[in-house]
């Protein structure tokens, strides 16, 4: 024996076992990703920075979080919703015919299922898994309930009429609250050919909405009350992958930011309190998408938004889904990066809030402004670090950012900012500035006062 207790005999190797081993998992790897690859589990070293991100509160919506304790509870509410279309399109759809009521809900919902018969297809949205093989016709009940659920969902938000009086969730504000939460994360979605195409089968004759309308109706002040319009003309050919998707979308598309030609290495600007010091003006405007922030002439334009629960959510899941999905633009996350600079210390987010841009709209003068629903101490951390860990090909930020510190790098905002800072950051310094110039004026007023005088005596 060795002195470390190992024996220095050598150990037989099969040589031609590991040989074949090598061969077999050499011919099953694969490093092209499907094209139809779109909902993805998050990557763990974005997860670690803010589990509650992307965990689902009360709904699963899909096959990840399926069948999990905590959740099952719910998929009562589903099922009711579920046998509430099902019966409220049954009573509306052919009223001459003569099959009873139940067997008209049990050729809808046959339909339906028949209709999910692109559940091979359906399953090839999902990263990593083939739920279709792993899951059977469980993966078809679940597409089925859950998709008619979300579709029944965004109509019972749109048309109040179609409400049942003791719905729980329109009765209980927080269950609301939850599935605003919920229906946002990369890991509880399905595929938006699912809900389209469940969406086509139940649609009455007196609707008037599309899918993607009603969707965002449904998430209408979940960027801002001055979001985008709902006309879903911009989304034609754009094949919408599912409702994060859509959400991407609805602030990308009409923005100015996606013409960028000019990807230059990230380059860090100040906070917005130090911009104001060496000069710049903040304005809150309003504009098509929250992206289209600006800076020209001294004025930083940057426009409104609407902080609430759901908001650091969605930017975390929409960062992690612009790091997932392949060849996809970092838009988000060169967003995420600004806005990480420009808000350091809740006086950051003051500025925002506070300063109030009047504009006139139609005969009314309308406020802009950011509306903080947090504190301000939540708020700015709900900016901090919110790109930690993300890598960025493309800053889409570039030309702001580098203007942003030519402009205060020039001599005078550099020494009004240094001024500023050292003499008007604190009470007693402005008070000794204010007595100083009083002083000053008194000083001179004197001086002069007493030329005066001699003048006269002279003459």
């Amino acid at each position: 024996m060795s002195p470390i207790g190992r024996s220095n005999e050598n150990v037989a190797v099969n040589v031609e076992s590991l040989v074949s081993s090598l061969e077999l998992e050499l011919g099953n790897a694969r490093l092209t990703m499907p094209p139809s690859y779109c909902i993805f589990k998050t990557p763990s070293i974005l997860f670690r920075h803010r589990k509650k991100a992307f965990l689902p509160n009360c709904f699963s919506i899909g096959p990840m979080h399926h069948g999990k304790e905590n959740l099952v509870a719910t998929d009562k509410i589903k099922t009711k919703y579920l046998k509430g279309l099902l019966s409220r399109v049954a009573t509306s759809h052919d009223p001459e015919t003569m099959l009873s009521e139940e067997a008209k809900q049990q050729k809808i919902l046959t339909d339906c299922i028949n209709s999910i018969a692109i559940e091979r297809k359906a399953s090839d949205y999902y990263a990593g898994h083939d739920y279709a093989a792993e899951l059977g016709d469980e993966f078809v009940k679940m597409l089925v309930r859950d998709g008619c659920f979300i579709v029944e969902l965004f109509r019972k938000d749109a048309y109040e009429d179609i409400r049942d009086p003791d719905d729980p969730i329109f009765s209980m504000s927080c269950m609301l609250q939850f599935l605003h939460h919920d229906l946002i994360l990369l890991e509880n979605q399905i595929p938006w050919l699912v809900l389209e195409t469940l969406f086509d089968i139940t649609k009455l004759p007196s609707e008037t909405k599309s899918l993607i309308e009603l969707a965002l109706l449904f998430f209408r002040t979940k960027f801002s009350y001055n979001s985008t319009s709902l006309e879903p003309a911009i989304f034609k050919d754009q094949g919408i992958k599912h409702i994060l998707d859509l959400l991407r979308l609805w602030v990308v598309l009409p923005s100015k930011v996606v013409n960028c030609t000019d990807f230059k290495s990230w380059d860090p600007i100040r906070s917005l309190t130090k911009l104001k010091e060496a000069g710049v003006q903040v304005k809150v405007v309003t504009e098509k998408s929250i992206l289209d922030i600006e800076f020209k002439d001294g004025v930083l334009k940057i426009p409104s938004l609407q902080i609430q629960e759901t908001t650091e959510t969605i930017f975390r899941n929409l960062i992690a889904y612009e790091q997932c999905l392949p060849n996809c633009p970092a838009i988000f996350i060169s967003y995420a990066k600004v806005l990480d600079n420009l808000i350091d210390i809740p006086n950051d987010l003051d500025i925002l809030c506070s300063d109030l841009e009047y504009i006139l709209c139609k005969k009314n003068k309308e406020k802009i402004s950011w509306d903080n629903w947090l504190s301000p101490e939540d708020a700015t951390q709900c900016f901090n670090n919110l790109y930690n860990d993300t890598y960025v090909k493309e800053f889409y930020y570039s030309k702001l950012c580098c203007d942003l510190n030519h402009y205060c790098k020039r001599w005078w905002p550099r020494w009004r900012a240094s001024y500023v800072h050292n003499y008007f950051s604190k009470p007693w310094a402005i008070a000794a500035q204010i007595y100083a110039l009083i002083i000053l004026f008194l000083t001179l007023w004197q001086t002069y006062g007493q030329k005066g005088v001699k003048g006269g005596r002279k003459r």
